[in-house]
């Protein structure tokens, strides 16, 4: 196979990557692949341990996407039995252990997310309860004594937790000893993940060297910040956008971000180049280019991912509309219910519909200005809906979310 020059390869496979370890290693192996016409052999895991995949995960998925542009070899490694222990990186406590049925469930949900980024055609799925299911009792025993609880601890979150007495499993320790184990068995030339993974990807060069394998590089790419500034990219915070979810809610999440943060989101979730998205900088601080223009722009690239330009075209002109020309969307889901009250409480309602967690959750909605009923805002706590008789309602909650209200 015909590869491009190692330089050019490795300055584009070194773009928006933390850690390296170590890069003199990576580019001999780059010149051995560049000389024999073999590809690398890169792998990056993933335990199903959540079904949906969102931006947070794409910047590693992209990076796997650029050693695929190169030529080289991604395993799209599922770890369905390492899922079953829990990764504990950045954890305070032990996390809960998922059933094998789960686990499966979920890891069919991740493939098919997965290949809106990947090549399914350059990509190989594997499992690695293929090699570590049957590694049996005396293989877990010797895979163990190949490492020690010492080193376990220099790890940040097991030392953290250790001198606060919190307490540490026995199988978390397993957790790297075990996909450290998948980089022997493979004997993989790289291993990526994200820069909360760097230890578990350290051990995996100690236990390759273990087993008389060429130690792996090493490789992390940064964790991206949620819709919020702060916290990292989260289902579980509520501040994610979804590779699933619908363009025109992909569009408005990202409308709704920091321009400070959009500039991170055009490194990390974009192939434009340092210089191309410095000279965007440049021209917003010189007003040539209005900041809500680049968050646009930004907003489109990312939907043409996963969607169609078409689509992106039309979530931009659904937004201008709804916050520009104050319109309704052309689409809005309806909610019927009979008339079996004379009145309905709004926020009990909005828990209802599933537009708020709980009515503690509506009624703060309610107390922010947030809540809309037929273009009015509402401001009482105690709002009530009419029910006795046939009637229609729009309810707006937040910037996005309409429901049409249908009593009959």
């Amino acid at each position: 196979m015909k590869f491009r020059p190692v330089k050019e390869q490795l300055e584009y496979l070194k773009k928006g990557v933390v850690d390296l370890v170590r890069e003199e290693e990576l580019k001999q192996k780059l010149v051995r692949s560049y000389e024999s016409g073999q590809p690398l052999k890169v792998k990056v895991g993933f335990d199903p341990s959540a079904p949906d995949i969102h931006l947070g995960h794409t910047v590693l998925m992209r990076k796997m996407k650029h050693f695929e542009d190169m030529g080289h070899s991604v395993i799209f490694l599922i770890g369905d039995f390492t899922g079953m222990i829990g990764d504990p990186s950045g954890r305070s406590k032990t996390r809960p252990q998922l059933t094998r049925e789960e686990i499966l469930a979920n890891a069919e949900t991740y493939k098919k997310q997965a290949f809106k980024i990947l090549d399914p055609e350059k990509t190989i799925v594997d499992f690695n309860s293929r090699w570590l299911g049957s590694l049996g009792s005396e293989g877990l025993i010797r895979l163990a004594g190949k490492y020690t609880v010492a080193r376990m601890l220099e790890r940040d979150d097991f030392s953290k937790r250790f001198a606060s007495g919190h307490p540490i499993s026995i199988h978390e320790f397993l957790y790297p000893l075990a996909q450290a184990y998948d980089s022997a068995f493979l004997k993989v030339d790289v291993e990526m993940g994200g820069t909360d993974q760097l230890f578990n990807l350290l051990v995996g060069r100690d236990i390759m060297k273990e087993y008389g394998t060429e130690p792996q590089i090493v490789m992390t790419t940064p964790l991206l910040e949620g819709t919020d500034g702060f916290e990292k990219m989260s289902k579980s915070l509520g501040n994610y956008i979804g590779v699933t979810d619908p363009p025109k809610e992909i569009y408005g999440k990202i409308m709704s971000i920091t321009d400070d943060l959009m500039w991170r989101y055009y490194e990390l979730l974009t192939d434009l180049s340092k210089e191309e998205i410095d000279r965007k900088k440049k021209d917003v601080s010189g007003k040539k280019l209005h900041p809500k223009k680049a968050k646009s722009e930004l907003a489109k690239m990312i939907i043409e991912q996963f969607y169609t330009r078409e689509d992106a075209g039309d979530a931009e002109r659904e937004f201008e509309k709804i916050f520009v020309g104050k319109e309704s969307p052309q689409e809005i889901e309806e909610l019927k219910k009979k008339c079996t009250a004379e009145k309905v409480w709004l926020p009990k309602l909005m828990v209802e519909a599933g537009l708020s967690k709980s009515t503690s959750d509506a009624l703060r909605l309610v107390r922010q200005g947030g809540v809309y009923l037929d273009g009015d805002r509402i401001t009482e706590e105690t709002a009530e809906l009419k029910a006795s008789k046939p009637t229609e309602y729009l309810l707006k909650v937040g910037k996005r979310h309409f429901l049409k209200i249908i009593f009959k």
